[in-house]
């Protein structure tokens, strides 16, 4: 799965704005050549992976629905260009399938363009209503400020508790005769020990990189132990804490993390070029065709961040910190759930129809094999249990189910026991992540939830978050290499509060109630 920051899909909602009202002018004036029962479908994928992922059960399911579904494949490359022509022309499709289509703040700057669902919903979709009904947080991470609901979620299959993680050399460890770290203190003196002697065995003691940028946050990926847990991207480095939303960049917890990793970076124990390089250097460094490098790095499995020497590392447990607590990074509700999958728009002529047949989209069944692909291509189903067939034709396993089915985009919805009822390659992807999940879950507590914004929230966010995070990373960088974070902590919070930091809690707080409320409800 993909798991990063898209940024060059971001098209600035002033543009959008500016060209929506020559698209609600121009929807007038034009026909639906498709009819009522025929509807064109806009979805964005991040590569040409063809047209295979909608034939199978998403046609034969329509076909069962008497609807016809035209698909609008694009590739995500070009959409910024052509999704301001579409909008602009007024040439919309029925529906924009996919959370890489619309970011929320196009979303709310652009509601015009898009129908509210919610009584559609209740009228045309009861494997929804149940859903929602059973996990009330779905509902309230797709009800927007102003009680309508603009798009449909999903719950993904086969994903796990714990997101990105740590891993470790144990190739390095057993060379050295050392024992896998269980507490922050053991991982110091372990790396200590991988630059100080020739852990990879390759002759030279100079080569080695202790711990080193991985697929996600170096910086919180080494404080992670101090109760530094960042959740997926676009959280704005929220977390909770003691049941209340913090911004972790402020927490003391951040302030002993920041100091202790000084102390290791004045030590050699971190790559000095981890606040330089680019991710390509990163890469390569965890990649080197000759020998492994790297010590310790993290990301979301083995395989994806150290490639051919992948069998060389473990995951490494939740270390125990300074508190003797264990923590890990967890945000199910970002990694696992979503919204803005279907955006029905004004165009569609007859909205409910489409909406029954997405609602069959809701089960285990469904969810299945829009995950991975169809029944007898890429899964199989026996009573009320499934397999995900092996991947061929050289593909690994996750480009294989990208190939076949919608994968992470799409309603979706299963139940709490899918995982035990899938059987799967535990070798490799999603099995892998999810074998590896079994005994770090446990230490999971709870992220910051998938709030959703109103427009002048999302404007305010906007324009007070890009100073500061600016600013905390600069400080960062500057309090790991040079120290000094226990000397300026109180400044740099002052420093924070004139860039508007009471404002920016103020909406993260006020979001997060209305979050709350709606699932309480």
């Amino acid at each position: 799965m993909k798991h990063k920051s898209f940024t060059y899909l971001f098209l600035g909602t002033v543009t959008l704005a500016g060209l929506t009202a020559c698209a609600n002018s121009n929807n007038a004036n034009k026909d639906d050549k498709s009819g009522e029962d025929s509807y064109k479908i806009t979805t964005v994928r991040w590569s040409d992976w063809g047209e295979d992922y909608h034939k199978g059960f998403l046609t034969d399911s329509a076909k069962e629905a008497g609807i016809e579904v035209k698909w609008d494949t694009l590739v995500a490359a070009d959409w910024a260009d052509k999704k301001s022509v579409l909008v602009a022309s007024g040439d919309l499709p029925d529906a924009f399938l996919g959370s890489n289509a619309f970011t929320d703040s196009e979303i709310a700057q652009n509601q015009s363009l898009f129908i509210p669902l919610e009584d559609l919903i209740k009228e045309n979709m009861p494997n929804l209503t149940k859903a929602m009904e059973k996990e009330p947080k779905i509902k309230a991470m797709i009800t927007s400020p102003d009680g309508h609901i603009y798009s449909l979620p999903k719950k993904l299959p086969m994903r796990p508790t714990v997101a990105n993680q740590l891993f470790i050399n144990k190739k390095w460890l057993d060379n050295l005769g050392l024992k896998v770290p269980e507490t922050y203190d053991d991982l110091v003196k372990v790396l200590q020990e991988f630059k100080d002697k020739d852990a990879n065995g390759n002759g030279d003691a100079s080569d080695e990189i202790p711990f080193g940028a991985g697929n996600f946050d170096p910086t919180f990926s080494y404080i992670l132990p101090f109760n530094n847990r960042l959740g997926a991207d676009n959280t704005y480095e929220m977390s909770v804490k003691d049941g209340k939303p913090v911004y972790l960049r402020t927490e003391e917890s951040y302030k002993q993390g920041i100091a202790a990793m000084h102390e290791s970076y004045k030590k050699g124990l971190i790559d000095p070029e981890i606040f330089t390089e680019d991710t390509s250097m990163s890469v390569a460094k965890r990649m080197d065709k000759g020998v492994a490098r790297v010590g310790v790095s993290s990301g979301w499995t083995a395989d994806a961040t150290f490639g051919l020497h992948s069998s060389e590392y473990i995951a490494l447990p939740a270390l125990k910190g300074m508190d003797g607590k264990q923590y890990v990074f967890s945000d199910p509700d970002h990694y696992n759930y979503g919204r803005n999958e279907i955006l029905i728009t004004n165009k569609s002529k007859n909205p409910a129809k489409l909406l029954k047949w997405l609602d069959k989209l809701y089960t285990d069944e469904a969810s299945i094999q829009n995950f991975y692909g169809s029944f007898g291509i890429a899964t199989e189903k026996n009573g009320d249990k499934f397999k995900v067939l092996p991947p061929k034709d050289g593909k690994s396993a996750d480009e294989w189910a990208w190939i076949n089915s919608l994968r992470d985009f799409g309603p979706k919805y299963v139940s709490d026991d899918i995982n035990s009822r899938v059987e799967i390659d535990q070798t490799q992807g999603d099995g892998l992540k999810l074998k590896m999940d079994q005994d770090l879950k446990q230490f999971a507590l709870p992220a910051y939830p998938n709030v959703i914004y109103s427009q002048e929230e999302l404007n305010k966010l906007s324009s007070i978050y890009v100073s500061i995070e600016s600013y905390v990373k600069q400080q960062a960088s500057k309090w790991v290499v040079e120290g000094g974070i226990e000397k300026e902590w109180d400044s740099y919070k002052e420093t924070l509060k004139n860039m508007g930091l009471d404002e920016f809690m103020k909406i993260q707080q006020e979001a997060y109630n209305r979050y709350q409320k709606e699932v309480k409800e």
